[in-house]
Order: C-alpha cells, then structure tokens, then sequence
C-alpha cells in the first residue's frame, strides 16, 4: 500500500527501490526507474511502501520481482473479475477456476497459485494485510479471489519470490496485494457487457465510487464504492466440444473414442444376474421403442446416461460488493486510516441428477411388466435369474444445483505518522469467510424418495420428465453446510535512518504482530446422519456425500521481524530481513474419538516456532543495466484443518493387503487375513513426532533488466523453490508396505457396518515429501514514436524447468508438461505478447496473443474403461489402453479498442479470443469440475465474445 511522504532531494539519494518491472503484456505496467539528479535545486520525492518490504522508500527498479497492475492495466486486460485478471498472468498456475465448482471441489472458490506451486503456498493480502482464508476445508484455506470487488481496485502489487521473512506463513510462492482506491474526491460510473457470439455465459457488471474531502487540503477524505457483478451459465450442450461424453479422436492414424457414459440412467435400466454368475443388462425402454432417449447413448442393449450431457461449462454466479474507507489527518505527521470491505458472491453449479441403483424384486409388479416381456427376446431362461438391480438415474430430481454462498468482511483500522523521525504504523484486522451450501435441486432425502418408491407412486421405467411432481417431495431444499473462517490481527511496524552507509543512509524496519485464527464448521443433519450426536436420526442424502461431523478450532500465533536496507556502495544495495514466528497448538472445541463420540475439547497438533530470513542484493553499474538476486527461507504452517478436522469412516481401502500388525499387538484382534481393511480419513490430531510440524523451504531468484538502447528493455529472472516436509496424505500402498514405518496410521477400530473389531487405515495428513519447482520468467518492451503514433510492444512468460515431487517409496514425481499424479499440469511455458498503438489522444488499439504450450495428457489401462477403440465400420470396439494422447498447444489473441470521448468520458471495446479458437481435445476424466471434451481449468469454452465498457469520471 502506497504511504505518501514528501522527502527532500538530500535525502531521495539515500534509499532503493524494490518495485521490479515483470509486467504481463499490456496488463503490466514497468515501474521505470527515476533519474539521479546531481545538481542541489530542491525536489519532493514520495517515500513508498511496496509488497515485500516493510522499509518505506523511493519506487525504483529494486532488488524484488514485483509486478504492478494499473488501473490503466486492468482496463487493458479486459478481466470481468479479480479471479480473470489474476488468472490469466503468466506466471499463475496451479490455481482453482470457477469452473472446478461443478462436482469438482471448487465450491465457489477461486484462487491465486503462483508458478504453479499450490494456492496454499500464495498470501493474497488486502491493502498490504491478510484476508481471511476460505472456509472450505478441502481448499486449503486459500483466499477466495471471488470475494474481492475489482471495481474498487486502484492497483495490484504481486510478488514473485518467497516472502515468509517479512509476512509469515504462506508466502513460499509469493504474494498478490490488492490496493483499494483512496483519497479521490471523484464520483466514476463504470459498466461492462460481455456477449460471446455463440449462446450461453453472457456477463454484466457496473461499478461506482464517490470520494469527499481532499486529504491535503481538508485533512479528510471519505471513499465509497460499489459493485454488482453478473455471469450467467453455460452449459454442455451449447459447445459441440463438450456436448457428450463420447468424444471421438485419432492418434497415430487409429480412431479411438473417449467413453464416458453411465450405467444409472433414465429411464432406469436392468441387470440380471444368472444363477451362474452371468450378467444380462438392457433397457426396457430401448427393446420397446427401438431407440434411446435424451440425454443416453446406446451401448448394445443398454441406454447409457450420458452425465456430461447434462453438466455447466461455466456457472451462474452473481457478486455484490461495498467498500468504504477513510483517512484523517490529526497534524501534518499523522493519519488515522480506516477501511470496510463487505462482498456477497453466490454460484450455482449444476451437473447431473444423483444415480442410485436399486434392487428390483423378482416376484414385482415392475419386474413382470418390464422384465420378463424381454427375457426370451434376450436369450435368457427365467428360471436361471437369480437377482435383478435397476440402474437408476433420478432425472426427475432435477440436476444437482449448489448455492455456494460466501459472505465476507474486512475491517481494519489504525494509525498511520512519523514520530522523532520514525515512520509507524499501528492497526487492527478482523476479516472473515462465512460459507453456505445451499441445494437448490436434485439432491433427495433417502426417507421421502423410499417412501414414494414404497407407496408404487414412481415408476422409474417411465420416460425421464414424467414423474417430476411424484418427486419433488423428497427434493431437498435446503442448506447442507455452513463454516466460518475469522482473522484477527494486531500489527505495528516502525522504520528509520539508521546509520550512513558509503552508498547513503541505512534504513530499518521493525514489527510485531498477534493473529487469532478461528474456523468452525456445522454440517446439517442430513450431512451427518445417524451417528452419537443425532442417533435417532434415520435420514441420508442421496446424490451427496454423509457421515460429516462438526468442528470448531482456534489458535494463537505471533511473529515478529527485522529489515534492514545498507546502500553499500552509490550502485550496490544490501537487505537483510529476519522473521520469528510462535504458533499454538489448535484448540478444538468439537472433538470427537475414532468412533464419532463426542469427547468435548481437546489441544490438537503441536506448537511450533520458526525462524526464517532472506538476503537480497541489487546492483547497477550503469544506468542502463541492473543486477538483482535474493536467497532465503520459508515455511508453512499446517492449517486448522489439516490439524483439527474430525476424522470419519469413509469406506474401504481401495486393494486388498495383509494385516499389518501382529501379536502380541493389541491391535492384532482386528486382523482379518488379506482383505480390505477400513479407511478412515480427517486431520491429523495427534502430537509430538507423529503430528504435523510445518513446511520448510529454501527460495533463491537471479535476475538482471538490460536497457541496450532507449525504449528497449530487456529483463530474465531465474527463480528456484525447494520445499521440504510438505504436508500430504500417505498413499494406502505405501503405508501398507511399511507398517512398522507407519504403525502410528493403524488404529483398532469398531466398524459401523460390520458390527465387530477390524484394522483402520488413518489416512490423514502428514510430513511427507519434498519439492522442487524452478523457472524462468521473463519481462521485455519496446516503445517508440512513429509519425502515425506512439507503438509499444511486451512480451511477457514463464518458462518452467522443474515441478516435482519426491514421496518416500515411490520416488520423483512430476507434472512438468504432463498431466501428473496430483492431477494437475504445469505447463512448460506460458505467455502473452502484447502491441499497442496509441494513435491519438482519443484512440488507442491493443493487440495481444496468450500462449500455453501442449501436453502429455492424462493415460489409461484397459482396466479403466475410458477409452474405446472405433472399428473401421464406425463400431465401438473393446476398451484400450491410451498412454500417448498429447493435448495441443493453445493460442488465443485478444483486441481492444479504447475511446477517449473527452476527460472523464471513455468508452472501450474488445474482442477477446478473436479467431474464435476452441479448447483442445483432452482425455481428462478427474482434477478439474465434470466437464469432459476438454479441461475447463487450462481453457476458455466461451469462444468469441464482444464487450463494451463505458467509463465516466466527474
């Protein structure tokens, strides 16, 4: 956050800048540096703080890659949302999409991940100070993007190198800091139409702002500003790439099918099984009509429900936003600030109705008027029918459709002056992320939909859309889950000349901060179904996910930090900055035993202290070239959840192992031979050795800005991280390998459905592995005047040498250009070349190409029956494997045209996508929402699309 303070120019000479030019195409601006004056006429210069120090100084070409986004900038991008603007810089990977919100675990959150590293290993601050992280466990904690309104953003500040010394936790990757508008005593209206030229994902929004009293000159300035912000859906069937789930495709000369379809479907079909062990399936409806019905694929017999049909590419969502905040001088040394953000954000993703198998008795009225017509048409002799299922798909439940619901506050206040010549700064944070699921379709309750099947009312045989009245008593409508995430935060940093150094004055900064993080989570009953709190409680969902249970955790942590700025020589600058961090064990106040017996409070996890410290050096022989490095280290601390979430049964491993203990263990008593044995999974609340501790990581970055000749310039940054003791869940395999190793995971557990004693696998989160990502980025422009107007050109990337993982057992594990283990891509390079051409003061055009390079996509056994082979007739083969599919390269450009009618009235259109350019063909069947055809995380299914925004300043 900008601290404007006037300095002589005595004094200009003796700081440095850590502002660095890494600007993403038109959208990044190049803080350029400021000429050194040599003669002693009196000048005013602003002393700055800048993401990534705490020591205010003159902005220049600094020690740090930081990069800024304009106002200016952000109207370039054309970016409907923070999330667009944020998402779409090179240097982001590795994030979670809107898109990841249909069945895919997004639920409503959109997050920053920078190199692709993870959104956990990312701090998004507001104004320079933490925001509350998103309540959705499974998300970890990141900030969601979605609940930060753009129109009230005056700049964003994003760091790309590691930054624990200064922030704490979380900032291993880096840092996005968000600006908010300040002292502007305008009234601006702003408004967007977004239209893509086919139908579907239409977006509107409209900003306003007015500002009273000029800080300067009246001592106060008042700010308010509000947003509305509009997406509407786009679903399957209004992209021909992503209408179905049988796709076909051609490696190597051979035709292939991808094969998504399932065999819960609607109107129901039939599995008969033999007494012989033999299965029969087929479709009363298709043996009677002759053809399948919408929203199906015929598969011999068989209508196959084709899901991805009837999934959203893009979700409808909707984004109110208000932000106030103010600024009083007492005197001319000291300011009191005060700031509110308050934003509502709702998405409602929709993908396909729940499906739900059901036994269908021989001696039923529906079994002889839908079955046994057909057996001898089947070849199948009555008499040999031992049981039949219905594979049931509950179309007339309607889509399963969430309201994910997040509404947030952020309210910080404090002082702001100079006191004896030391600048300070004093404030209070309370920020929070509340949370709701709220079913709005398709999800059923398991007693009303049994009771309607029971009374003979539902003919699940009958056409999809027919028996929408007959089920809507069992359809839930209801909220399903609600969390709160809080941030309370004390903080006070000073800074000051510290000695005269040969290249100029020192600085130091100092601070100190307390932070109480709280998150607490109340599933409804239905989510958690019968169990000790509610045993009486009978009913479950169907088409969701049961057997959660309630949390409420908190802790207490406190660091404090030391920067230091020495200009040892007039070209070579010096920062050294230590930080030391204390964070309690969690405090949970709903604790629950292997059981699910309420067991009240506990102090879960462990206490931990870490010390971290960076060195960065900038030097600058000549004016025309710049040498910058930093080495440091970093760390993570667990979150609540992986420490505090209560741990449940969830079924089954997945493989059959032997037992892993053996008396005289106690825990010998649940050996059951070579089976497959419980699995249980939560956060890991155990202490000492066996509990979580946090990450640790070492960050180093080498750089260097070359201006060859003017208006050129020409900037590289190589850039390492190594992470070690990365939290992760253990592989059931490699436990079951090692279980002396892992003894601690195998717990003697009474199983829920067996009613006896067994073996439970604990799979929850531990310190396992390491990492290492390492890239390139890479920043170059050139300017010049030409008799028909000013040209600019940037190009901007990131060029990825390593990203990878090494797990004890089972080696090194990448996802550099492929799709890997963790199911996600880090693309090997990533870019976008901008031109622009200012051709008056009224007009102004942008030109600019996005790049992402190709990948191996992701593989599969003939075991997984995804991929089926085409016959030379058009026939569907048997299913093949397919290791070698490789997804295209994928290039957009985008055009903009801004209109400057007269000051304060601007118009601006754009194209973005201008050649119409569709997702390239991938296999992807798991890591993203449930989209098939493609990968909604890495591409844009909108296509085309136009958009006008008008801009008017009075």
């Amino acid at each position: 956050m900008i601290k404007e303070r006037k300095l002589p120019h005595a004094l200009r000479l003796m700081f440095s800048g850590s502002v660095a030019v890494v600007g993403l195409g038109l959208l990044a601006h190049s803080v350029q540096a400021q000429e050194t004056k040599t003669d002693d006429s009196p000048q005013q210069m602003q002393r700055v703080e800048i993401t990534g120090s705490s020591i205010k100084r003159i902005t220049k070409e600094g020690a740090l890659p930081v990069q800024t986004l304009t106002q200016d900038d952000i109207a370039k991008s054309g970016a409907n949302s923070v999330a667009d603007l944020i998402q779409a810089l090179p240097a982001m990977q590795g994030f979670i999409p809107a898109s990841s919100s249909v069945n895919g675990g997004g639920a409503g959150v959109e997050t920053a991940s920078i190199h692709g590293i993870g959104s956990g290993y990312t701090l998004v601050l507001l104004n320079g100070r933490r925001i509350a992280k998103s309540a959705i466990a499974n998300n970890d904690y990141a900030v969601n993007l979605a609940s930060i309104p753009l129109a009230a953003v005056e700049r964003v500040e994003i760091l790309t190198d590691g930054a624990s010394a200064l922030y704490g936790s979380d900032a291993i990757a880096g840092v996005v800091n968000f600006i908010l508008k300040k002292n502007s005593t305008e009234a601006t209206i702003t408004a967007t139409y977004n239209a893509p030229t086919k139908a579907g994902g239409k977006s509107f929004n409209v900003g306003l702002s007015k500002g009273f009293g000029d800080l300067d000159k009246d001592g106060y300035n008042v700010l308010l500003a509000y947003s509305h912000d509009e997406q509407k859906n786009l679903v399957a069937g209004q992209r021909g790439f992503a209408d179905t789930g049988v796709v076909p495709f051609t490696v190597d000369g051979q035709r292939y099918a991808l094969y998504q379809l399932s065999s819960n479907t609607a109107p129901a079909g039939v599995t008969l099984r033999n007494n012989d062990g033999s299965t029969v399936q087929f479709s009363p409806d298709l043996l009677k009509n002759g053809s399948c019905g919408p929203n199906t694929f015929k598969s011999g017999n068989y209508c196959k429900f084709d899901y991805a049909s009837t999934v959203e590419l893009i979700p409808e969502s909707t984004r109110d936003s208000f932000v106030v905040s103010g600024n009083w001088k007492l005197n001319s040394d000291t300011t009191l600030f005060g700031e509110a953000v308050a934003s509502r954000y709702q998405i409602k993703p929709q993908y396909a109705p729940p499906a739900q198998p059901l036994a269908l008795s021989l001696s039923s009225p529906l079994y002889a008027k839908y079955v046994t017509p057909y057996l001898s048409q089947l070849g199948v002799d009555p008499a040999n029918v031992a049981s039949a299922v219905m594979g049931l798909r509950l179309f007339d439940t309607g889509g399963r459709r969430d309201n994910y619901q997040t509404d947030a506050i952020h309210v910080a206040f404090g002082i702001d002056g100079n006191l004896l010549g030391w600048d300070y700064n004093a404030s209070y944070t309370h920020s929070q992320n509340h949370f709701y699921d709220k079913a709005l379709g398709g999800y059923a309750s398991n007693n009303a939909f049994s009771n309607i099947v029971a009374s003979g009312a539902f003919d699940p045989f009958q056409p999809a859309g027919s028996s929408v009245a007959i089920l809507a008593p069992a359809v839930l409508h209801q909220t399903l889950d609600q969390s709160i995430s809080k941030l309370d935060i004390l903080n006070m940093h000073v800074s000051h000349d510290l000695f005269k150094a040969p290249g100029g004055m020192s600085q130091i900064g100092i601070g100190v901060e307390a932070t109480k993080e709280q998150h607490s989570d109340s599933p409804s009953a239905i989510l958690q179904s019968t169990n000790a709190l509610q045993p009486n409680y009978t009913d479950a969902i169907l088409g969701g996910g049961s057997g959660s249970l309630p949390f409420s955790a908190s802790r207490m942590n406190y660091g404090t930090f030391a920067e230091m700025l020495v200009p040892v020589t007039k070209t070579f600058d010096l920062t050294g900055a230590l930080r030391y961090d204390s964070y309690d064990a969690a405090k949970n106040d709903s604790n629950f035993d292997l059981a699910g017996n309420p067991i009240g409070s506990a102090t879960q996890g462990n206490s931990a202290s870490k010390a971290t410290y960076k060195i960065s050096a900038r030097w600058q022989p000549v004016e025309s070239f710049l040498l910058r490095g930093s080495y440091g280290t970093g760390f993570k601390a667990p979150t609540l959840a992986q420490i505090t979430s209560p741990v449940t049964f969830v079924g089954n491993t997945a493989q059959q192992h032997p037992c892993p203990v053996s008396a005289p263990d106690p825990r010998a008593a649940g050996c059951q031979g070579t089976t497959q044995y419980d699995l249980l999974q939560g956060g890991n609340q155990l202490s000492g050795s066996s509990g979580l501790k946090p990450e640790t990581s070492k960050q180093s970055t080498i750089g260097f800005r070359l201006e060859p000749i003017r208006n050129v310039s020409i900037g590289f940054d190589l850039w390492t991280v190594r992470i070690k003791d990365q939290i992760s869940v253990l592989q059931e395999n490699l436990a079951f390998g090692n279980p002396v190793l892992y003894s601690n995971l195998f717990k003697l557990f009474n199983d829920p459905i067996q009613g006896s004693q067994t073996i439970a696998f604990l799979q929850t989160p531990v310190n396992l592995a390491s990492a290492k990502y390492q890239g390139i980025d890479w920043d170059h422009s050139f300017r010049t005047k030409t008799p028909i107007g000013d040209m600019s050109l940037q190009w901007t990337g990131t060029y990825m040498l390593k990203a990878e993982q090494d797990f004890p057992g089972s080696g090194t594990q990448s996802s550099l250009g492929k799709y890997g283990a963790d199911q996600n891509v880090v693309f090997r390079v990533i870019s976008r070349l901008a031109g622009s051409w200012k051709q008056s003061d009224m007009w102004t055009h942008t030109l600019a190409a996005n790049y992402r390079s190709g990948y191996h996509d992701q593989t599969y056994t003939a075991d997984d029956a995804t991929v089926r082979i085409v016959n030379p007739d058009g026939s569907y083969g048997a299913f093949v494997a397919m290791p070698n599919h490789n997804v295209a390269s994928y290039t957009t450009f985008d055009w903009q045209t801004k209109l400057t009618v007269k000051k304060g009235l601007e118009f601006t259109a754009g194209i973005k996508n201008l050649f119409a350019r569709t997702p390239p063909l991938s296999l992807v069947t798991a890591g993203g929402g449930n989209q098939v055809g493609y990968d909604a995380r890495y591409t844009d299914p909108l296509g085309r699309q136009f958009y006008l925004t008008g801009t008017y300043k009075f």
